[in-house]
């Protein structure tokens, strides 16, 4: 049997795009210096440019160099509008962002007054959900300025206000959990990775160009997970559901997924076991300092949530709401599942 050529090394992280010191600008109560008004709303406007898909054609295109090759790269996405965060919100906003792919919230919440104290403190630019999940955050005592350090805290919310049962991943990203990770964006389903600094979904520890590093959770950083690129050997059988890019030859783009991601795991069928015969992993992810998606190698971003162990000194003292053991105690090797209902 012929061997197949050695899987491809991951793409290169893309130039850094522009990004501000977090916190909450000066003009709002309780606030903390963060990314000015002028800068803010020209990533707003980016974000809006960006078109149906979300910016992955533009994406595809800064990353061609690193995909071609003989491997076959299979696209599961799902597009979502950004948001842009307005101080440390990183994962309030990665939370609000994943409601895109869920549904409208549950009906019974009444939200009204929740969104009538947002719009009143001038919370509403980042949409009424963003609203609603901030001001809840806040009366039960998860916030103060829209950090998030719990992962459990954030899943709480999730399952609260969101049409979606939260599933709590502890241990990280890889080893036993691959698989489950793997098959769980297969379908379709959004991923919150936390990170120790900004907020809600699967934290990671970021670095100036947005991506996963490893500084002990100085940089930490939620950031919502929307989709993958794997590589399969070049000789492997696709099925007749998956469209060829017009641009990218050896790219392949998967079956659209409708509201609420696939229900019986038709995403993870058509490539077999996740666990076996795959190449590189590149996750789709997006994160409220940029409008635009990007895609880390899955292994980066593992232990980057792995060694979150501490709030950076610049940050002690900043009035932030940590839990019991404090970042590590938080956020941690843990994640957010989030399952459509």
């Amino acid at each position: 049997m012929e061997r197949a050529p050695p899987p491809p090394p991951p793409p290169p992280p893309p130039p850094g795009t522009p990004s501000g010191s977090p916190g909450t600008p000066s003009g709002t109560p309780g606030s903390r210096p963060g990314l000015g008004p002028v800068l803010r709303e020209a990533l707003e406007r980016a974000g809006e440019a960006l078109g149906e898909d979300g910016g992955l054609r533009e994406l595809l295109r800064r990353r061609r160099d690193s995909l071609e090759g003989p491997w076959k790269w299979l696209l599961f996405h799902r597009p979502v509008p950004p948001l842009i965060q307005n101080g440390p919100q990183c994962g309030l906003v990665a939370l609000a962002m994943a409601g895109a792919l869920l549904g409208p919230p549950r009906p019974q919440l009444g939200l009204g007054a929740l969104l009538e104290t947002a719009r009143a403190r001038g919370y509403t630019r980042h949409g009424e959900m963003f609203s609603a999940l901030l001001e809840t955050a806040r009366a039960r005592g998860y916030t103060r300025h829209g950090e998030m350090f719990s992962a459990a805290h954030l899943a709480s919310l999730a399952q609260d206000l969101l049409p979606c049962r939260a599933e709590l991943l502890q241990g990280g990203l890889g080893g036993p959990n691959r698989g489950r990770v793997l098959r769980h964006l297969l379908r379709g389903r959004p991923l919150l990775v936390p990170d120790p600094f900004m907020g809600p979904p699967p934290s990671y520890d970021g670095d100036s160009n947005h991506g996963p590093c490893r500084r002990r959770g100085h940089r930490a950083h939620w950031a919502l997970i929307i989709g993958l690129l794997v590589a399969v050997p070049p000789q492997a059988p696709l099925g007749p559901r998956f469209q060829r890019d017009p641009e990218i030859p050896n790219v392949f783009h998967a079956p659209r997924i409708g509201a609420g991601g696939s229900q019986n795991g038709a995403g993870g069928s058509q490539i077999g076991d996740p666990e076996l015969g795959l190449g590189s992993v590149l996750v789709l992810a997006l994160q409220g300092k940029s409008p635009r998606p990007q895609l880390w190698p899955l292994g980066a971003l593992a232990d980057s949530n792995a060694q979150l162990r501490e709030l950076s000194p610049h940050r002690q003292g900043g009035g932030f709401v940590l839990p019991p053991g404090g970042v590590a105690g938080g956020l941690q090797g843990r994640a957010v599942l989030l399952h459509p209902l």
